[in-house]
């Protein structure tokens, strides 16, 4: 892993971070909590600044957070509703009103939801697909997805830089806070999933 963001990052210089970032956006193969610690590890001893590596850190974070924000514009609610319609969803339990619920509820909290999403592992590449589906207006979804980028994106590289050779440490509680946001999003899923088959069995 090291060798790939080492090669990426002398090679290509801040294009490098930007590629990188946008891509873990997308589809993390490797989490940006090691691009960016890397990335401040790297402002040690190359020509690459911290400032610099967040300035293009927060560009690919923002060119990742746009296609995923398109997805979810094709992914509206009109043709959600239609697909949680189908047979397979009713016996699940869901109801086309569980998507209007749904949006309703990012179309009031959406803002915040973006804002402090992107300072989360996982969610911060999720919160883009059903700012999209609600269609949240996109200066504004810039607007929030910049301002939590780059709060992340200074956070992560200052701490890299602050640490130097030794930025892997960071990753050991970096990780922890991973676990805990995936244990979070795990109790949350058996809770929605208990409620919906309870409320099939009522039914």
């Amino acid at each position: 892993m090291q060798e790939v963001l080492t090669y990426m990052m002398n090679t290509f210089g801040y294009l490098g971070v930007c590629f990188l970032i946008a891509i873990e956006n997308i589809f993390p193969p490797i989490p940006s909590e090691v691009i960016l610690t890397f990335g401040g590890f790297m402002t040690t001893y190359t020509r690459l600044t911290v400032p610099g590596v967040i300035v293009f850190s927060t560009i690919g974070s923002l060119i990742g957070a746009l296609i995923l924000y398109r997805v979810g514009l094709e992914l509206n609610r009109e043709r959600l509703g239609r697909v949680m319609e189908s047979r397979m969803f009713q016996r699940l339990g869901f109801e086309k009103s569980d998507v209007e619920k749904t949006i309703a509820a990012f179309d009031k909290h959406g803002k915040k939801a973006v804002l402090f999403g992107r300072c989360i592992p996982i969610i911060r590449s999720l919160v883009s697909v059903p700012a999209g589906m609600a269609e949240m207006k996109l200066s504004v979804f810039l607007f929030y997805t910049t301002i939590g980028s780059t709060v992340w994106n200074i956070l992560l590289v200052s701490l890299g830089a602050a640490l130097g050779a030794s930025w892997e440490k960071i990753l050991f509680y970096l990780d922890r806070y991973s676990g805990a946001v995936r244990l979070l999003l795990l109790l949350g899923s058996g809770t929605v999933l208990v409620r919906m088959f309870r409320r099939r069995k009522n039914r």
